[in-house]
Protein backbone atom coordinates (compact mmCIF):
# COMPACT_ATOMS: atom_id res chain seq x y z
CA UNK A 1 0.00 0.00 0.00
CA UNK A 2 1.24 3.51 -0.82
CA UNK A 3 2.43 5.74 1.98
CA UNK A 4 0.50 8.92 2.56
CA UNK A 5 2.11 12.34 2.53
CA UNK A 6 1.96 15.48 4.63
CA UNK A 7 1.15 18.59 2.63
CA UNK A 8 0.12 22.21 2.86
CA UNK A 9 -2.95 23.80 1.28
CA UNK A 10 -1.98 26.61 -1.10
CA UNK A 11 -5.51 27.46 -2.23
CA UNK A 12 -8.01 26.67 -4.98
CA UNK A 13 -8.12 27.26 -8.71
CA UNK A 14 -9.58 25.60 -11.77
CA UNK A 15 -8.22 23.59 -14.67
CA UNK A 16 -9.83 22.65 -17.97
CA UNK A 17 -10.29 19.17 -19.37
CA UNK A 18 -9.70 18.30 -23.01
CA UNK A 19 -13.38 18.81 -23.78
CA UNK A 20 -13.34 22.29 -22.22
CA UNK A 21 -15.06 21.53 -18.91
CA UNK A 22 -13.85 23.60 -15.93
CA UNK A 23 -12.85 21.50 -12.92
CA UNK A 24 -12.37 23.12 -9.47
CA UNK A 25 -9.16 21.88 -7.83
CA UNK A 26 -7.23 22.40 -4.62
CA UNK A 27 -3.48 22.95 -4.93
CA UNK A 28 -1.56 21.03 -2.24
CA UNK A 29 2.15 21.64 -1.76
CA UNK A 30 4.01 18.37 -1.25
CA UNK A 31 7.41 19.41 0.04
CA UNK A 32 9.19 16.05 0.48
CA UNK A 33 8.10 14.21 3.62
CA UNK A 34 10.92 12.35 5.36
CA UNK A 35 10.61 8.90 6.94
CA UNK A 36 11.49 9.40 10.61
CA UNK A 37 10.61 6.03 12.12
CA UNK A 38 9.35 2.58 11.14
CA UNK A 39 6.93 1.05 13.63
CA UNK A 40 6.21 -2.68 13.59
CA UNK A 41 3.92 -5.08 15.42
CA UNK A 42 6.95 -6.68 17.06
CA UNK A 43 8.41 -3.49 18.55
CA UNK A 44 5.41 -1.15 18.87
CA UNK A 45 2.31 -3.34 18.70
CA UNK A 46 1.20 -2.04 15.29
CA UNK A 47 2.56 -1.25 11.84
CA UNK A 48 3.04 2.41 10.93
CA UNK A 49 5.31 4.86 9.18
CA UNK A 50 6.17 8.12 10.93
CA UNK A 51 6.87 11.07 8.62
CA UNK A 52 8.30 14.52 9.25
CA UNK A 53 7.29 17.72 7.44
CA UNK A 54 8.18 21.40 7.63
CA UNK A 55 11.84 21.99 8.40
CA UNK A 56 12.72 24.15 11.41
CA UNK A 57 15.89 25.14 13.28
CA UNK A 58 17.37 22.87 15.93
CA UNK A 59 16.92 25.53 18.64
CA UNK A 60 13.13 25.26 18.23
CA UNK A 61 13.05 21.52 19.00
CA UNK A 62 13.02 20.00 22.49
CA UNK A 63 16.05 17.92 23.50
CA UNK A 64 14.16 14.57 23.61
CA UNK A 65 12.67 15.22 20.16
CA UNK A 66 16.08 16.24 18.80
CA UNK A 67 17.44 12.81 19.72
CA UNK A 68 14.49 11.13 18.00
CA UNK A 69 14.85 13.17 14.79
CA UNK A 70 18.64 12.80 14.60
CA UNK A 71 18.22 9.05 14.06
CA UNK A 72 16.83 9.80 10.59
CA UNK A 73 19.68 12.24 9.92
CA UNK A 74 17.61 14.61 7.78
CA UNK A 75 17.24 17.64 10.05
CA UNK A 76 14.41 18.84 12.28
CA UNK A 77 10.70 19.07 11.52
CA UNK A 78 7.70 20.95 12.85
CA UNK A 79 5.15 18.25 12.08
CA UNK A 80 5.32 14.50 12.76
CA UNK A 81 2.48 12.29 11.60
CA UNK A 82 1.90 8.54 11.44
CA UNK A 83 0.38 6.56 8.59
CA UNK A 84 -0.93 3.12 9.49
CA UNK A 85 0.66 1.10 6.69
CA UNK A 86 3.27 -1.62 6.49
CA UNK A 87 6.73 -0.02 6.78
CA UNK A 88 8.35 -2.64 4.54
CA UNK A 89 10.32 -1.06 1.73
CA UNK A 90 10.88 2.22 3.56
CA UNK A 91 13.97 3.35 5.44
CA UNK A 92 14.55 6.21 7.94
CA UNK A 93 15.79 9.29 6.12
CA UNK A 94 14.02 8.38 2.85
CA UNK A 95 12.32 11.26 1.01
CA UNK A 96 8.73 10.80 -0.18
CA UNK A 97 7.74 13.26 -2.89
CA UNK A 98 4.62 14.28 -4.82
CA UNK A 99 5.39 11.46 -7.27
CA UNK A 100 4.01 9.07 -4.64
CA UNK A 101 0.66 9.83 -6.29
CA UNK A 102 -0.31 9.60 -9.95
CA UNK A 103 -3.00 11.24 -12.06
CA UNK A 104 -6.28 9.36 -11.58
CA UNK A 105 -5.52 8.15 -8.05
CA UNK A 106 -8.21 8.63 -5.40
CA UNK A 107 -7.13 10.07 -2.06
CA UNK A 108 -8.57 10.91 1.35
CA UNK A 109 -7.53 14.32 2.69
CA UNK A 110 -7.47 15.05 6.43
CA UNK A 111 -7.26 18.59 7.80
CA UNK A 112 -8.43 20.96 10.51
CA UNK A 113 -11.56 22.82 9.41
CA UNK A 114 -11.78 26.61 9.60
CA UNK A 115 -12.76 27.80 13.08
CA UNK A 116 -15.90 29.95 13.06
CA UNK A 117 -16.20 30.74 16.77
CA UNK A 118 -19.47 30.60 18.73
CA UNK A 119 -22.36 30.05 16.32
CA UNK A 120 -26.13 29.86 16.66
CA UNK A 121 -28.35 26.94 15.69
CA UNK A 122 -29.17 28.30 12.23
CA UNK A 123 -25.53 28.49 11.20
CA UNK A 124 -24.29 25.53 13.22
CA UNK A 125 -27.10 23.03 12.56
CA UNK A 126 -29.09 24.50 9.70
CA UNK A 127 -32.27 25.26 11.67
CA UNK A 128 -34.90 27.09 9.64
CA UNK A 129 -35.59 29.86 12.17
CA UNK A 130 -38.88 31.67 12.60
CA UNK A 131 -40.81 34.16 10.49
CA UNK A 132 -39.05 37.41 9.66
CA UNK A 133 -42.17 39.61 9.59
CA UNK A 134 -45.90 39.77 10.46
CA UNK A 135 -45.27 40.61 14.09
CA UNK A 136 -43.16 37.55 14.82
CA UNK A 137 -40.71 37.97 17.69
CA UNK A 138 -39.12 34.57 17.11
CA UNK A 139 -36.36 34.70 14.49
CA UNK A 140 -33.06 32.86 15.07
CA UNK A 141 -33.57 31.23 18.47
CA UNK A 142 -33.55 27.41 18.86
CA UNK A 143 -37.07 27.18 20.31
CA UNK A 144 -38.13 24.58 22.86
CA UNK A 145 -35.38 22.21 24.02
CA UNK A 146 -37.55 19.96 26.19
CA UNK A 147 -40.70 19.72 28.29
CA UNK A 148 -40.76 21.08 31.85
CA UNK A 149 -42.84 18.47 33.70
CA UNK A 150 -41.32 15.39 32.11
CA UNK A 151 -38.45 14.65 31.61
CA UNK A 152 -37.48 17.98 33.26
CA UNK A 153 -34.08 17.91 31.65
CA UNK A 154 -32.36 18.51 28.32
CA UNK A 155 -31.45 15.30 26.51
CA UNK A 156 -27.80 14.66 25.73
CA UNK A 157 -26.99 15.43 22.11
CA UNK A 158 -29.62 18.16 21.75
CA UNK A 159 -28.51 20.52 19.00
CA UNK A 160 -27.71 23.87 20.60
CA UNK A 161 -25.55 26.93 19.90
CA UNK A 162 -21.83 26.46 20.50
CA UNK A 163 -18.35 26.37 19.03
CA UNK A 164 -18.29 25.69 15.29
CA UNK A 165 -15.35 24.46 13.24
CA UNK A 166 -11.67 23.98 14.17
CA UNK A 167 -12.07 20.19 14.25
CA UNK A 168 -10.37 17.36 12.37
CA UNK A 169 -12.25 16.53 9.17
CA UNK A 170 -11.70 13.97 6.41
CA UNK A 171 -12.87 14.39 2.83
CA UNK A 172 -12.90 11.07 1.00
CA UNK A 173 -12.43 9.94 -2.59
CA UNK A 174 -10.94 13.05 -4.18
CA UNK A 175 -9.39 12.42 -7.59
CA UNK A 176 -5.81 13.54 -8.26
CA UNK A 177 -6.16 15.69 -11.38
CA UNK A 178 -2.48 16.57 -11.87
CA UNK A 179 0.95 15.93 -10.34
CA UNK A 180 3.71 18.51 -10.82
CA UNK A 181 6.96 17.19 -9.31
CA UNK A 182 8.97 20.19 -10.52
CA UNK A 183 6.88 22.41 -8.22
CA UNK A 184 6.21 19.77 -5.54
CA UNK A 185 2.44 20.15 -5.87
CA UNK A 186 -0.56 17.97 -6.64
CA UNK A 187 -3.99 19.12 -7.76
CA UNK A 188 -7.00 17.30 -6.31
CA UNK A 189 -10.57 17.70 -7.50
CA UNK A 190 -12.82 19.64 -5.13
CA UNK A 191 -12.33 21.29 -1.76
CA UNK A 192 -10.38 20.12 1.29
CA UNK A 193 -10.73 21.13 4.97
CA UNK A 194 -9.07 24.23 6.40
CA UNK A 195 -7.70 27.55 5.23
CA UNK A 196 -4.66 28.48 3.21
CA UNK A 197 -1.34 27.16 4.58
CA UNK A 198 -3.19 24.54 6.64
CA UNK A 199 -1.39 21.22 7.15
CA UNK A 200 -3.04 18.26 5.42
CA UNK A 201 -2.62 14.50 5.45
CA UNK A 202 -3.09 12.99 1.99
CA UNK A 203 -3.44 9.23 1.81
CA UNK A 204 -4.78 6.54 -0.49
CA UNK A 205 -8.58 6.38 -0.42
CA UNK A 206 -9.75 3.50 1.77
CA UNK A 207 -13.09 3.10 -0.06
CA UNK A 208 -11.66 2.74 -3.56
Amino acid sequence: MKAGLIGRKLGMTQIFTEDGAAVPVTVIEMEPSVVIQKKTVKTDGYDALQLGYGRIKQKNVTKPLQGHLLKAGKGFFRHLREFRISPEGYEPGQDLTAETFAIGDYVDVVGISKGKGFAGVMKRHGFGGGRATHGSMFHRAPGSIGASAYPSRVFKGTRLPGHLGDVRKTVQNLMVMDVRPDRNVILVKGAVPGGKAGVLLVKKAIKK
